[in-house]
């Protein structure tokens, strides 16, 4: 196989929501159509990448850096020992002459290569990307669906608390179980109200309500919030300071008893392994967040799992930022604990196939070749539009 043309866009998934850190009014996304050599069905076979929510576009450095060294590359760089494609060595292609450190924007780029590499290798075998992710990097045996939660509860103008608890109802009548809002992005007193009507919809079980802060809080506050919502024994208290900084994140699990997760916005094993050295991460109780999509990509994803059961971690607690479709293949075929699911928002590029159905918390990631993309039927007219 050879990869013939790149075609890169930037698009909107913007949105007039915020949470307590930024507001999505601006935000863009990069996608990547990578067209092979490989004709099936009279067609070239074509990956399919973009990023995740929360970053912007890294169009830019796909552009003037990664792209073209894999134009450059011979093209057994690019192939395994069995002439397949290889994300795996593309990936190191790609990441010649870079420093290491500075793990920002450019892992966001190289995250949405390395997908459209897993889609169009997944492809080329005529297999979902779940199984193909199984056979080669996991056990051959991938589960067969995926635990789903309901991100949303983000501030937005006028919204009441009625109308929160309605879009919580929506997401159970969805079939979702579990449900997670923002908090952070008002005083305590109100957070609590919110909290407490979401609670309510949820029949009085705090345990199927994660909170997310974003990131937002200093030690005095997340230690202020965290004694506050003890007693309602929630599924998990999510992101609470800066993603460095550590001492934090382990003053407040030495505080805190219930779980917390974190680390959507670390992008390198590095960073994800300080984390675990650092941060005072439970694995009994604690969830890594880390987002394949944003992170260098799936082969940097494998070495941050291996990290972690290197330190006695269950890839159960694992459940990646992101809510689309290419974590929950990864989720499916690696046996992680779940993915995260945005009904609604960040379209086109957000959720999952079109026909996929949640049912008790629960989705399958569809037997469609690849990713699966072709599926999400708005989405796949914009990839098309990519590359004719």
């Amino acid at each position: 196989m050879r990869i013939v043309s790149a075609h890169v866009g930037t698009i909107p998934i913007s949105s007039s929501m915020r949470n307590a850190y930024i507001d999505f009014s601006r935000m863009d996304c990069t996608i990547l159509a990578l067209v092979s050599d490989v004709v099936v069905d009279g067609r070239p076979l074509v990956g399919y990448g973009f990023n995740s929510n929360g970053r912007y576009n890294a169009t830019a450095i796909l552009n003037e850096r990664m792209l073209p060294r894999l134009r450059e590359a011979a093209p057994e760089d690019l192939l395994d020992e069995n002439g397949e494609l290889s994300p795996a060595r593309a990936w190191d292609v790609m990441m010649r002459n870079e420093k290491p450190g500075g793990h920002g924007e450019r892992s966001v780029a190289v995250g949405v290569v390395d997908m459209a590499l897993h889609d169009l290798a997944a492809k080329a075998a005529g297999v979902p990307l779940y199984r193909w992710i199984s056979d080669h990097y996991g056990d051959g045996d991938p589960d067969g669906d995926v635990f789903v939660y309901a991100a949303g509860g983000y501030y937005a103008p006028g919204k009441t608390l009625e109308d929160l608890q309605d879009e919580m109802r929506g997401f159970l009548d969805a079939g979702y179980e579990v449900v997670k809002m923002k908090i952070g992005g008002a005083d305590l007193s109100e957070d609590l109200r919110r909290i407490e009507a979401v609670i309510d919809v949820l029949g009085g079980d705090g345990s199927r309500l994660m909170v997310d802060v974003n990131g937002k809080f200093d030690l005095r506050t997340a230690l202020e919030y965290g004694r506050a919502i003890d007693r309602y024994g929630l599924f998990w208290y999510e992101e609470v300071g800066d993603p460095l900084d550590y001492a934090l994140n382990a003053t407040l699990s030495e505080d805190y008893r219930n779980p917390i997760a974190t680390g959507e916005n670390l992008f390198s094993l590095q960073d994800a392994r300080n984390l675990i050295r650092y941060g005072g991460m439970r694995p009994d109780r604690d969830f890594v967040q880390v987002d394949p999509a944003l992170s260098y990509g799936l082969t940097e994803y494998r070495r941050v799992l291996d990290m972690l059961a290197r330190h006695g971690w269950s890839s159960r607690r694992c459940i990646p930022h992101g809510g689309h479709q290419f974590s929950l293949h990864i989720a499916a075929a690696l046996k992680l604990g779940g993915n995260e699911s945005y009904p609604g928002e960040f379209q086109p590029t957000g959720g999952f196939a079109d026909e996929a159905v949640v049912t008790r918390g629960r989705v399958a990631p569809g037997d469609l070749p690849g990713i699966g993309l072709e599926g999400k039927a708005k989405f796949y007219e914009v990839l098309r539009g990519l590359h004719g």
